[in-house]
């Protein structure tokens, strides 16, 4: 049900590489940052949403699960499920949705 993708993490350099990250019709993308231990509080995301890891190192919360992410990960998660996030390093991520 949920994923984290591992595919900017395991890119290797060899000349020039493309490749699609997602295939979404995107309405807005968010820009959070969350100082270490700050806590970002449980709420719903009114679309299903992708978070990518710009740098740092967090915890998602989602049906009772944790999820760590850390730099370049991504992960999706559905619509109107409540969720939080806890940052265990200083942390920037995008909400792309």
């Amino acid at each position: 049900m949920y994923n984290i993708n591992d595919a900017i993490n395991l890119t290797e350099y060899n000349g020039l590489k493309a490749g699609k990250l997602l295939d979404i019709n995107a309405k807005e993308i968010l820009h959070i940052s969350l100082e270490k231990d700050a806590i970002f509080p449980k709420h719903t995301s009114p679309t299903n949403a992708n978070l990518l890891v710009l740098e740092g190192a967090i915890s998602f919360f989602i049906n009772d699960l944790e999820y760590k992410l850390t730099k370049h990960q991504i992960f999706n998660f559905p619509e109107h499920e409540e969720h939080w996030v806890e940052a265990s390093a200083d942390s920037k991520f995008l909400i792309i949705r």
